[in-house]
């Protein structure tokens, strides 16, 4: 019901707001995931600007996701397969759209000596020896450290880490410059504002704290560390982020929270 057919100003005005975030989320689905999203939500131009703080309700989805296929596969493949599988269903509903910006990055820091270089490199489709090199090594580590994991526990974090990776990595949307003119992740590279942050944080930072609380804290506090030198390293080399940073970023936080967690199981 419209505001002129007597619907209250405050609550119209509420309406409006929960149809715009439900557009966010079904932005930032489309745009991080390939999850088909319903052709009548009817997207408004600028939808992707707010799609960011829905990253890490989308690493929920997509963390769930894996450790209901790592869970299943234990029913009938032993450990190692069954974590190879659940990374692969993670990998085929993001179109491995965070390993890409992980690989650009390393050709790009590798091989680039200016920031020019650095771009220019990060924007070649094609695979180097760095980009290569990186992906086996993370994706090795990824699954050697969730494979050493009790089972309910390695799928409890891939949720958590997976939330937890993208709402770190958003966070850069709110404290560095985007270092293109342009480029395919201007959309969603727009300032983030400090309520949307928080808002990012509630929906992505909680899961690492259950079932113990202190190797949750511990992940998190190793994983903001990073971030901090991730920050003054893109800054350095470029000025600001990419999209392939964000990626990368992603990339790093999550590998860290899985070997923070098992280092913790372990001792």
């Amino acid at each position: 019901m419209s505001a002129e057919r007597g619907q209250p100003p405050v609550a119209f005005a509420r309406a409006a707001g929960l149809r715009a975030e439900l557009r966010y989320f079904c932005a930032a689905l489309g745009y991080f995931t390939r999850i088909p999203v319903p052709r009548g939500i009817g997207f408004a131009p600028g939808d992707l600007a707010g799609a960011a703080r829905y990253l890490p309700l989308v690493g929920v989805i997509v963390g769930g996701i894996g450790g209901l296929v790592y869970l299943a596969a234990l029913r009938v493949f032993p450990v190692s397969i069954a974590v190879l599988l659940s990374m692969a269903a993670t990998l085929a509903v993001t179109g491995a759209f965070h390993e890409d910006g992980l690989a650009d990055c390393c050709d790009g820091f590798g091989g680039g000596a200016t920031r020019d270089d650095v771009l220019r490199i990060m924007r070649d489709p094609r695979l180097g020896a760095f980009g290569a090199v990186g992906l086996v090594l993370a994706l090795a580590l990824k699954w050697q450290a969730l494979a050493a994991l009790p089972p309910l526990r390695a799928a409890w974090v891939m949720l958590a880490a997976h939330a937890a990776s993208r709402t770190l990595a958003a966070s850069f949307l709110a404290t560095l410059d985007y270092a293109r003119t342009e480029g395919k992740a201007q959309p969603v590279a727009q300032r983030m504002s400090a309520g949307a942050l928080a808002w990012a944080a509630v929906l992505g930072l909680p899961w690492l704290f259950w079932p113990d609380w202190r190797a949750g804290a511990c992940a998190l506090a190793l994983a903001v560390v990073c971030r901090v030198l991730l920050a003054r390293y893109f800054v350095r080399r470029l000025g600001g982020y990419t999209g392939d940073c964000l990626g990368f970023a992603q990339q790093i936080f999550e590998l860290a929270i899985y070997l923070t967690v098992l280092g913790w199981t372990s001792y």
